[in-house]
């Protein structure tokens, strides 16, 4: 029974982490109804920010990370506003085809400075720390972490939406972007903060995945493809629903991993599959009003 706890247990603190990837993807189809194709290649040039970072100045992740989230708003912002602006429209293409090209310069970029080695941040320690629950269970400390820090990302993006002037924002123009510029929103901006919020989890995101494991250039199709299966079981326009999404996916995998070390990524998509063809709006998706 116990090892079936700590499976359980050790999914859940794998779909916080996962839940960290899709909290950025979320936000910004959830706005701009925009496919961000790129998304997991923006985290691993994160987690090489970070790594560059420590190594170079020598200070420990958490500083290296908290420099690096101002850096990457306004990064996000400049992106959106400048470039992905003007792919928005009815048609998807556009903006697929951008951030797919983007997504190719980032891994041949960081294969040319970095190599195609797997690099890791050092977590000081914490990557081999554990919490004793019980004799027969224990839990890793920098998992904890992670899952806290998704859970208040998850809790913060909630209230902003639902509570703060720049939420209301968000919701607007998604909903009709037109209506929302006659009232006075530029829509412009509004895309460009939501994509800069999106790159703060994005690099938090980068940073904690290079100290949890390693990370390779090539890494990026993969962090994409637990993002958008997470916001597909979870549903669309729900950051609860994402991260609810993101913890089903990592318990999966979990289980998976437990039958066979080969069977926890089938596993995992065969749940993104199922959940695609009973309930495609999602487990969770956003309820009007």
């Amino acid at each position: 029974m116990w090892s079936w706890i700590d499976t359980l247990v050790q999914g859940l603190l794998l779909g916080g982490l996962y839940g960290l990837f899709a909290l950025g993807q979320a936000l910004i189809f959830g706005v701009m109804r925009l496919t961000n194709t790129a998304h997991g290649d923006f985290i691993v040039l994160g987690a090489f920010m970070a790594f560059l970072v420590t190594t170079g100045l020598g200070i420990n992740p958490f500083i290296a990370g908290a420099l690096l989230l101002p850096l990457a708003f306004g990064f996000g912002y400049a992106l959106q506003r400048f470039p992905l602006n003007g792919t928005l429209g009815k048609d998807p293409l556009p903006s697929l085809v951008v951030t797919f090209g983007l997504a190719i310069v980032i891994q041949n970029a960081l294969q040319q400075g970095f190599t195609a080695d797997p690099r890791s941040i050092d977590s000081m320690g914490l990557n081999i720390q554990g919490v004793a629950l019980t004799e027969q269970l224990s839990i890793g400390v920098l998992p904890l972490l992670i899952f806290v820090l998704a859970l208040a990302c998850t809790a913060g993006l909630q209230w902003m939406s639902q509570r703060t002037a720049l939420g209301r924002a968000f919701r607007a123009v998604s909903d009709d972007r037109e209506v929302a510029q006659l009232m006075g929103l530029r829509a412009s901006h509004v895309y460009a903060m939501a994509t800069g919020i999106a790159f703060v989890l994005i690099a938090l995101a980068g940073t904690l995945q290079g100290m949890r494991t390693t990370v390779s250039p090539s890494d990026g199709p993969a962090l994409l493809l637990f993002a958008f299966e997470a916001v597909i079981i979870g549903g669309m326009g729900s950051f609860w629903g994402t991260f609810a999404g993101a913890l089903i996916l990592g318990v999966t995998q979990s289980i998976g991993f437990r039958f066979n070390p080969g069977w926890g990524i089938w596993f995992g998509h065969l749940v993104f599959l199922a959940v695609l063809v009973w309930r495609p709006q999602g487990l969770f998706p956003k309820t009007k009003g």
